[in-house]
């Protein structure tokens, strides 16, 4: 791929679009077959403005598609018992069929042990080590939206990652870790590299597949990239910037995510499938 030309942008927006509008159309059906809607509850510990904006957009497209929300918001004071109990008891509530537990909580809360009060059928956000243990060995279950997402994308474009070498860049439980995973299952040689990891430029060099998870701002160069390799931005960080020097990395990789517009839209329209998927489940309907 000569250095000159430029990278067909993958379009997250338009793909998740596309998602939601078949998950809005089976809520629907569900809703006539059953007379009950699919419903999401969020769980929100505190006022950080960021997360109450998150989970305010996550909440208006749920009413687009046609399921119900139902949000719990915390005191910024709350325990982790006390956020354990409230997760657990919406575990319980045949009424709600998705759990979402925006994160992060504070640092005065064991978000794993807060995770892993989700039942395993209502982990909708793919955050218990009971997805990701059915991620890792490819059985049912649900998978951590943002990687998912990232799947969808590279399957919409037609990505072949059998025997490529994929360079993820980031090891958190919820994003880097689980998409390693499923990139392995598909046949993909998975390199994970992490704030330990000396000479980064070096790996990221030999990528057929980057993906960047690690939320600094264009950490990965563009000069590094492989030409004509695949790359997804997962970062967003201030300012509209992701993870990778994306302007620089335009003229040498043959895919790449933009950001925004990239894999942000595609994270909700999975968290939504996912959540439509999982009431079909707890009715008994057929999927």
């Amino acid at each position: 791929m000569p250095a000159t030309q430029t990278a067909q942008l993958m379009d997250g927006t338009g793909h998740a679009r596309r998602i939601v509008e078949e998950a809005a159309a089976k809520a629907a059906e569900i809703s006539q077959r059953t007379g009950t809607a699919p419903c999401l509850a969020t769980v929100l510990v505190g006022d950080d403005p960021a997360s109450v904006t998150y989970v305010r957009m996550k909440r208006a497209r749920c009413a687009k598609a046609g399921i119900q929300s139902r949000h719990i918001a915390l005191p910024a004071t709350t325990t982790t018992a006390e956020l354990i109990d409230s997760l657990s008891a919406l575990s319980g509530d045949p009424e709600v069929h998705g759990i979402l537990l925006q994160h992060p909580c504070g640092p005065h809360i064991d978000e794993r042990a807060a995770f892993e009060a989700i039942a395993p059928g209502k982990d909708v956000d793919g955050v218990t080590m009971h997805s990701f243990a059915a991620m890792s060995f490819g059985l049912p279950g649900f998978v951590s939206c943002t990687p998912g997402g990232i799947m969808r994308l590279l399957e919409a474009y037609d990505v072949d990652l059998a025997g490529k070498h994929a360079v993820v860049v980031g090891r958190s439980a919820i994003l880097g870790k689980p998409v390693g995973m499923l990139l392995l299952a598909k046949d993909a040689t998975v390199t994970y590299c992490h704030s330990r990891t000396a000479d980064l430029s070096a790996i990221v060099r030999e990528a057929d597949v980057v993906v960047a998870a690690v939320g600094r701002p264009r950490l990965i160069r563009g000069v590094d990239i492989k030409p004509g390799a695949v790359v997804i931005d997962a970062g967003y960080n201030p300012g509209n910037v992701g993870d990778v020097d994306f302007d620089a990395a335009l003229t040498r990789a043959r895919l790449i995510t933009p950001v925004p517009g990239g894999v942000g839209p595609m994270t909700i329209a999975v968290l939504l499938e996912q959540t439509v998927d999982a009431a079909a489940n707890q009715l008994g309907l057929q999927q």
